[in-house]
């Protein structure tokens, strides 16, 4: 069934003015979902960008039936449980020397505000209050918290909610051949203000609800290197990069960086469960402990370190180590590229691009940006064809489980090929 206006559901980023059917799905396996009425619908954006091995993997589904009987929620302020130690433990053993704390959450905005908050006390607590500027990119997005808005690129994602937001420094995206104009305005930043920027957060490669922006890995390396000349926190956004999206499990390891911290959600859970993790340096751990009560880390949520969530990770960490992940994810960066490859040169579309397993394309339409008109247009030639794809704007991204085949592939760019001529662009 569709459910309709009349549902008491409010959908999120819907406009249900233009979008009256919201589509039901029934159940989901592997790449593909499934309604009550048959239709096989390919998940070409992992759900919003969450499944990695494909839906309902039977590992991750038998590790949340097994904790569900056994724990399913405990607070987590004083607390603690095997799934969690586990996980977190794994999470340290994945992740480069130097993340040696874990704090968990519920979702990525949650994980960035995390972040923030943590460099920002850290700061406060060691006497540093004067270091309260934030530094990020243009185009970024980090997600619909007031924290993440803030720090996000300002526009139609944010305007109605001006008045809550608070002022950050902005560096331009490394335009490709301006790369060195992005590094410089950060120095500039830091020169003019010493002492007084608390932390630099950004997307590591790609920026994704900024319009899959892409850039290289050289330019996070010097990136880093100038926060370091002032000790400016480096926070790396790996909530959607993570877990391979961008060819290895996180886009950092391509700039061969450690951020003092870094976020993660989406793929965390492999796409089943919701949880976030903000792994952090030691010293900002370090920076609360204390037995003063004023100087701890005031945040949290009901459902911190969930232990269904947490029993879910920890299987996901164990997917990557015994099987062929990796092969998959490399498997489907070469799919990309020659499909990529086979479609320059076509007049309905500009800027292919490719990281790792996410591929983009813009639409050649006058009307460009994240409310082109030509937007629904698409999503619903998509639909239509059973292919799950969400434009931004006038730019189509392909981010799929890593358990596509070759005949999945060729539908999805089949559909994104034909698009152009059928909507009479």
């Amino acid at each position: 069934m569709n459910t309709s206006p009349t549902s008491p559901i409010w959908h999120p980023f819907t406009q249900h003015g233009l979008n009256p059917v919201i589509t039901s799905v029934d159940r989901a396996q592997g790449a593909y979902l499934y309604t009550a009425q048959g239709r096989q619908i390919l998940d070409a954006i992992s759900s919003w960008w969450v499944v990695t091995h494909g839906h309902c993997h039977p590992r991750l589904v038998e590790a949340a039936q097994a904790q569900a009987g056994k724990l399913d929620q405990v607070i987590f302020a004083g607390h603690t449980h095997d799934p969690a130690e586990r996980l977190a433990e794994a999470l340290v053993e994945m992740t480069p020397d130097g993340l040696d704390k874990v704090f968990f959450s519920d979702s990525g905005s949650t994980a960035v505000e995390v972040a923030l908050k943590m460099a920002l006390g850290s700061w406060h607590n060691l006497g540093e209050a004067q270091r309260t500027r934030i530094v990020v990119m243009e185009h970024s997005y980090h997600g619909d918290t007031v924290g993440t808005m803030s720090i996000g690129e300002r526009g139609v994602f944010n305007a109605a909610y001006a008045p809550l937001l608070f002022d950050v420094d902005t560096i331009a995206f490394p335009e490709p051949g301006k790369e060195h104009l992005t590094v410089q305005a950060l120095e500039k930043i830091l020169a003019d203000h010493p002492g007084q920027v608390a932390a630099f957060v950004v997307e590591p490669l790609v920026l994704g609800a900024g319009g899959m922006k892409m850039y290289g890995a050289d330019v996070v390396k010097s990136l880093k290197r100038v926060c370091e000349t002032d000790d400016v926190v480096f926070i790396a956004d790996e909530v959607m990069t993570g877990w391979g999206r961008t060819g290895t499990l996180f886009a950092c390891e391509q700039a061969d960086v450690v951020p003092d911290i870094l976020c993660t959600s989406k793929g965390l859970t492999g796409g089943l469960m919701p949880l976030a993790a903000t792994l952090c340096h030691r010293r900002f751990f370090e920076a609360h402990y204390s037995t003063d009560r004023r100087r701890m880390f005031f945040h949290s949520s009901s459902y911190t370190a969930n232990p269904i969530a947490c029993a879910v990770a920890f299987e996901n960490t164990q997917i990557w180590k015994t099987e062929p992940v990796q092969e998959n994810i490399d498997q489907l960066v070469h799919g990309h590229a020659a499909r990529l490859g086979a479609l320059k040169g076509h007049p309905g579309f500009s800027n292919l691009r490719q990281c790792g397993t996410i591929a983009a394309m813009d639409v050649n339409v006058s009307d460009q940006g994240y409310l082109s008109d030509i937007a629904p247009k698409l999503y619903d030639h998509f639909q239509k064809q059973d292919v799950l794809l969400r434009p931004l704007g006038n730019t189509v991204y392909i981010l799929p489980p890593y358990c596509l085949t070759d005949l999945d592939l060729d539908k999805i760019y089949h559909v994104i090929s034909d698009a152009p001529d059928l909507l009479g662009l």
